[in-house]
């Protein structure tokens, strides 16, 4: 099948209910400040220093272990669309839509060259389309065993919270947490939350196989340049008001995806909620990192069964 072709396949897919179009994370800010860029506004000296989020962690086993998990530490990939369903279930958790879904072969990006989801892809944006290639080669065992990765399950996973704390850029509205220069994972070598903890450290003195969730809230404000931008590995899902925002599934490198918040549909001045889900799934690197303009607060924290093993 050609590129173009399955591009088309798939946009018309995602409009039928596959994916969803609509954002990721916004908070509120003055309604008076001007866009300076790259999600960066005119500071304002009343905004909080840092943020701090709090982050549930589902530690897992590797597929060959003893109680392993069939997702972990198996497979090798690249970014991937199309694998979870538009909406949040009941539940409020996301739903395994393909065991395959489209491998993203190049990047789509919006006039200033900046990944974006495919589904939200619009020329008269400006935006430059990139290609998907479908796949027929698995991911996933199975929806049974990824309903495990954000559900509390004695024997398969243990559930443990940490803080995300998110630092104000001097001089700038901008919100980031990065993996890579924020203690204690700089001295940690990327984003390892729980290393000695849980079912404890795969190699390296590392904990390698878990899964985060982050539930949070923001109020949208049209016009002032909010934006929200998340960089990464592995999966990584990002929902708004229950439909899907940004899509990285997969197993893949560090990748990033990339919303400014005014080319979605959003109320002004309405408070939306956000969840964010990450898995690191394979030995080696671990990446998490979020940079947005926005102030997030936290929302009702996921249910969990304070499983300790």
């Amino acid at each position: 099948m050609k590129i173009q072709s399955i591009n088309r396949e798939y946009r018309t897919w995602c409009l039928m209910g596959g994916i969803g179009v609509v954002a990721a994370v916004a908070g509120t800010l003055p309604l008076t400040m001007a866009d300076s860029g790259h999600g960066g506004v005119v500071e304002d000296e009343s905004l909080p220093d840092q943020i701090e989020l709090i982050a549930t962690i589902r530690d897992f086993k590797a597929e060959y272990e003893e109680g392993g998990h069939p997702d972990f530490e198996r497979w090798y990939d690249s970014t991937r669309v199309g694998l979870v369903e538009e909406y949040l279930g009941d539940d409020g958790k996301p739903i395994l839509k393909s065991q395959t879904g489209f491998r993203i072969t190049s990047e789509y990006r919006d006039a200033q060259g900046r990944n974006i989801n495919p589904a939200l892809y619009d020329p008269e944006l400006g935006d430059i389309e990139g290609s998907l290639q479908e796949r027929s080669d698995i991911r996933y065992e199975s929806v049974d065993r990824f309903n495990q990765w954000y559900r509390d399950v004695p024997g398969v996973n243990v559930t443990i919270t940490v803080p995300i704390t998110l630092t104000k850029k001097p001089g700038t509205n901008q919100y980031i947490f990065d993996s890579d220069t924020d203690a204690p994972y700089t001295s940690l070598g990327g984003f390892f939350p729980i290393n000695g903890q849980g079912w404890g450290n795969f190699r390296n003195n590392k904990n390698y196989h878990f899964t985060t969730e982050i539930v949070t809230q923001f109020t949208y404000r049209q016009g002032i340049g909010q934006t929200f931008m998340f960089t990464g590995d592995d999966d990584v899902w990002v929902f708004i008001d229950r439909k899907l925002a940004i899509d990285m599934g997969s197993l893949h490198s560090q990748r990033e995806q990339f919303i400014d918040l005014d080319r979605l549909d959003l109320v002004d001045g309405k408070t939306y909620d956000l969840h964010i889900f990450h898995a690191e799934r394979r030995y080696s690197g671990s990446n998490f990192r979020v940079e947005t303009t926005l102030q997030l607060r936290n929302g009702q924290l996921p249910m969990n069964s304070g499983l300790y093993d």
